[in-house]
This record gives C-alpha cells, sequence and structure tokens, in this order.
C-alpha cells in the first residue's frame, strides 16, 4: 500500500542542494521549489531516506518528511492552496 509524503528540505550548500534535488526528482513531484509530494510504499520510503541522509551535512541541511496517510483518498481534500494550485501526483515513485 502506499502513502502520500510531503518532503521539504532547506539545504546549506548549492552542490548539495542540487544532488537532493535531483534524487528527489527521481521519488515524487515538485509542487515548490523545495517541496515534493511522494507517494511511496514503504521499502520506498525508507531508500528515499538513505538516498537523501546519504547527500546531507548533519550540521547545516534540514529535511523534514510528512506522512500524509494513504493515497487512495483524494489528495485534493487534503490541501488548501492559495493561487494556482499544482498537479498532485496520481501514481507512484519512479526511481532511476
Amino acid at each position: 500500500m502506499r502513502r502520500r509524503f510531503m518532503v521539504a528540505y532547506d539545504i546549506a550548500d548549492a552542490k548539495r542542494l542540487r544532488q537532493v534535488h535531483k534524487v528527489m526528482n527521481g521519488y515524487g513531484d515538485r509542487i515548490q521549489f523545495s517541496v515534493f509530494l511522494c507517494d511511496l510504499t514503504s521499502s520506498e520510503a525508507v531508500q528515499l531516506k538513505w538516498d537523501v541522509g546519504e547527500l546531507l551535512n548533519d550540521l547545516e541541511d534540514q529535511v523534514l518528511i510528512v506522512d500524509l496517510g494513504r493515497t487512495d483518498r483524494s489528495g485534493h481534500d487534503r490541501f488548501q492552496f492559495l493561487g494556482r494550485p499544482p498537479k498532485l501526483p496520481s501514481g507512484g515513485a519512479v526511481i532511476v
């Protein structure tokens, strides 16, 4: 069963920022500059944490992962957007 996660990150170094962004593109859909929505199985969620964690400087960087629940519910009832809403993901991760 897939669950939807919101991942937001603040990376201090430009090189690490590009690396984290590249990894995150393989797991979900970017909804804002450093915010992704990812529909993941439990094993994919563990792999995401490993892949991103390997790139971080624990003293300078921060990643927030929020479990938003099962993906079988409509995502639009859990989000409120001001302005133009992004298209929410409809599938799973595409890990490259």
